[in-house]
């Protein structure tokens, strides 16, 4: 019960106080606290955000980056990790703990930045998206290898009697079964791209707008200079999606993170 109280307050009290400041006005948002708002204008305040702050085109901007990147990386996520998770040997053990070193080793911003300049793909969506991709490759596989390992070997045998290839193996047999690992994989990727400010700043800064770039922004340039409740309005509006997203696929993830722990 206590652990319970604890995690309530710790999660509780910044969602309140993102809540209550967003429905302020700026005199009462100066110092954001704990208390209501005299009247509440939340609603004047998206309307403020979604207007003046160019919070649409940052919208599909997100869109743009981040639903190829993470279709990109499950697709072929799931594909090494199906070879990684069927084969066995010291090369395989090598190549999987290659794969997976990504989760503790941050890339290098600088080399990532030269090396799209060379291939001309700085400030551009496919640049961020390969960047991203590269990035969160590790997550699929670590998360799916596992999974994988324990899918009965008779049912891709049962398939190539039946004349399977490979491709189709692997979409009609391997893909269905991954469904609850790959949702738990998906929300977190998303999760990483979507609040991303400091690769996308380096990447494609100023070029193309995302939520959390925008915000970053607009707020440098003097639009939400000591007016939180706008900050935190916009806050609320970005984090929607995510939030919508997570209710919806709730068993999905809990089911393939838990089912990833037990097998």
């Amino acid at each position: 019960m206590t652990t319970v109280l604890l995690m309530v307050f710790l999660l509780g009290v910044p969602f309140w106080l993102v809540v209550v400041t967003a429905g302020k006005d700026q005199g009462e948002a100066l110092n954001p606290s704990l208390a209501l708002p005299t009247q509440w204008h939340l609603l004047e305040n998206f309307a403020t955000v979604i207007t003046d702050g160019r919070m649409v085109s940052a919208f599909f901007g997100s869109l743009l980056i981040m639903v190829p990147a993470v279709l990109g990386v499950l697709v072929f996520g799931s594909m090494a990790s199906w070879i990684l998770g069927r084969r066995k040997g010291r090369k395989i053990s090598f190549i999987y703990a290659l794969g997976i070193s990504g989760i503790v080793l941050p890339p290098a911003v600088v080399t990532i930045v030269l090396l799209l300049r060379q291939m001309g793909l700085a400030g551009t969506a496919p640049g961020m998206v390969g960047v991203y991709m590269g990035m969160y490759m590790s997550t699929v596989i670590f998360f799916v290898t596992g999974f994988v390992r324990t899918i009965p070997f008779e049912l891709e045998e049962a398939a190539r009697v039946d004349g399977a290839g490979p491709v189709r193996i692997f979409v009609q047999i391997i893909l269905p079964l991954l469904g609850p690992t790959l949702a738990t994989a998906t929300i977190l990727i998303c999760l990483y791209i979507w609040n991303d400010v400091f690769y996308a700043l380096f990447v494609i800064g100023g070029r193309i707008d995302t939520l959390p770039l925008n915000l970053y922004q607009v707020a440098s340039a003097g639009l939400y200079l000591q007016n939180w409740h706008l900050i935190f309005a916009y806050i609320i509006l970005m984090s929607l999606p995510l939030l919508i997203t997570f209710a919806v696929m709730q068993r999905k993830i809990i089911s393939g993170i838990t089912g990833g722990a037990v097998k």
